[in-house]
């Protein structure tokens, strides 16, 4: 039985799905992974950059996940419950590269004059960056601005933004407060913003 992602199944629910899964025999769980791997796959990448290590990721999640079936309660779906595992996963191999480490920011913060007024261009675009990261089809240009922040700040906005995560879970997932949370996806979005303008700051729409 397919597990599609985006069609019905003759599960009712989330809970029912996990239990058929944890019965099933090898045709069923290689349905599953079949179903599940080319989302779980740009997950992984998008956090750690490197196709092989997020494939490894993705296998890693899936031992997990099929270990850890007896232990979903339905509080979140299963996709969510999935997806959380995977970015785990990732995190964890960014953290044995160290590469969560703060790092240089200077190029990419605010400038301020004399009177320590923030120097910056006017946003002529109707979007802002947020609107940009929030609307239906994410381009290749943000996406990839996203990829040229240093990496404690790519992570966050890539989970508050992209993955769509709170700031509760996301102060979960990186060990840290939230108020850290919230003053590194600030930064990360002013970066954003630094690296956008060229692409759409003179623009009315993109």
């Amino acid at each position: 039985m397919a597990f599609q992602d985006n069609a019905k199944t003759e599960f009712a629910s989330d809970l029912e799905e996990a239990s058929a899964l944890q019965k099933g025999g090898a045709q069923c769980v290689d349905s599953f992974v079949r179903s599940n791997i080319s989302w779980m796959l740009r997950a992984a990448t998008r956090i750690v950059k490197d196709r092989a290590l997020a494939e490894d990721c993705v296998q890693s999640a899936f031992v997990q996940i099929f270990q850890s079936l007896d232990g979903f309660r339905g509080e979140a779906s299963l996709r969510s419950w999935m997806r959380r595992i995977v970015i785990n996963q990732a995190l964890g191999v960014l953290r044995k590269r160290e590469r969560m480490r703060e790092s240089p920011f200077s190029d990419l913060s605010p400038s301020f004059d004399a009177g320590g007024c923030r120097i910056q261009q006017a946003w002529q675009t109707t979007d802002t960056p947020e609107t940009l990261l929030a609307s239906s089809q994410v381009t290749t240009a943000v996406l990839a601005a996203i990829d040229n922040l240093p990496d404690i700040y790519r992570v966050v906005i890539l989970l508050r933004d992209i993955e769509e995560f709170s700031t509760t879970e996301v102060s979960e997932m990186l060990k840290i407060g939230e108020s850290n949370v919230k003053i590194r996806l600030h930064r990360a979005r002013a970066a954003l913003k630094i690296l956008l303008e060229p692409i759409y700051g003179g623009r009315g729409q993109i």
